[in-house]
């Protein structure tokens, strides 16, 4: 892979993985094109890497305070055990008592099928170099689901009203988005505007909740980056690194725009734009 070549990835992952046109399906369909179905884990896992500074960068305050809120749940439920052994049930704590912990248990309960989803997926489908079938047929799910969220009525709900009911949803819907060509973005932010959640906190709940489901399929393929098919050269590793830095950077300017898209209703253009590269997707299946 060329230095040029990386750059060139970098900012599909960066566009794709938070606009809503899949950025799994874009980097095989990209892979395809380059003749790169060679390059291996390390340099998909960096350049999710890259995406995961950037929405750590936008979204910093809202991370801290649930990360805080976080470590308090477990205090106040290890406090509570201790007065539960003691029997003093004047001194319980309240676990769930601001919006932020509800929004970490929010989190959590959305991360769990996702987890389930995502590798059951990894068994049936050839993540690394999926068919371009797959993505084709993806992409055209992608365009409709795109579609429909421009059309759906205002609604207000936030995290406070926000049910575990909900969450489960959003995590099944994000575990089904780890098929190729399947937005993750679109399809958990189309998900959540059908149940009801405010345009802006849509936007927030989409990208902070994709932090553990990346961080958890990270780990997960960290033993794989031992294998010797994996090992890189050193001049492999700058073309990796200049592709990290360019996805993050792209994908810090995405979220920016992705908040004022959905504010405008501007999600049909993509859809349209889904449907053509999902159609030349499925061309390119039966003639590459």
């Amino acid at each position: 892979m060329s230095f040029i070549e990386a750059i060139i990835l970098g900012i599909v992952q960066g566009l794709a993985e938070f606009l809503p046109v899949s950025s799994s399906g874009h980097l095989a369909l990209f892979k395809k094109l380059f003749g790169l179905s060679d390059v291996g884990l390390t340099f998909d896992l960096m350049l999710h890497f890259g995406t995961l500074v950037a929405v750590f960068i936008v979204y910093w305050k809202d991370i801290w305070e649930l990360i805080k809120e976080g470590v308090m749940i477990i205090v106040d439920a290890f406090h509570n055990i201790v007065c539960f052994f003691k029997k003093d049930k004047r001194a319980y704590r309240k676990i769930i008592s601001t919006p932020y912990r509800r929004f970490v248990m929010l989190i959590i309960v959305s991360t769990i099928p996702t987890g389930i989803i995502g590798l059951l997926f990894k068994k049936i489908f050839n993540m690394d170099n999926p068919s371009l079938l797959v993505v084709g047929l993806s992409l055209l799910i992608t365009a409709c689901l795109l579609y429909i969220v421009d059309e759906l009525p205002d609604k207000r709900k936030k995290e406070d009203k926000v049910s575990y009911k909900d969450a489960v949803i959003v995590g099944v819907s994000q575990g089904i988005a780890t098929l190729p060509g399947l937005s993750r973005s679109g399809t958990t932010i189309t998900i959540e505007r059908l149940l009801g959640f405010d345009r802006k906190f849509a936007v927030k709940y989409s990208f902070i909740m994709s932090i553990p489901a990346i961080l958890g399929a990270n780990i997960l393929d960290i033993k794989d980056l031992f294998d010797p098919e994996n090992a890189i050269t050193g001049s492999e590793l700058m073309c990796y690194i200049a592709g990290t830095v360019v996805a993050g950077v792209v994908g810090f300017i995405c979220i920016k725009a992705m908040l004022v898209l959905i504010k405008n209703k501007k999600f049909r253009y993509f859809s349209y734009y889904c449907a053509i590269v999902g159609c030349v997707a499925i061309i390119a299946n039966f003639v590459i």
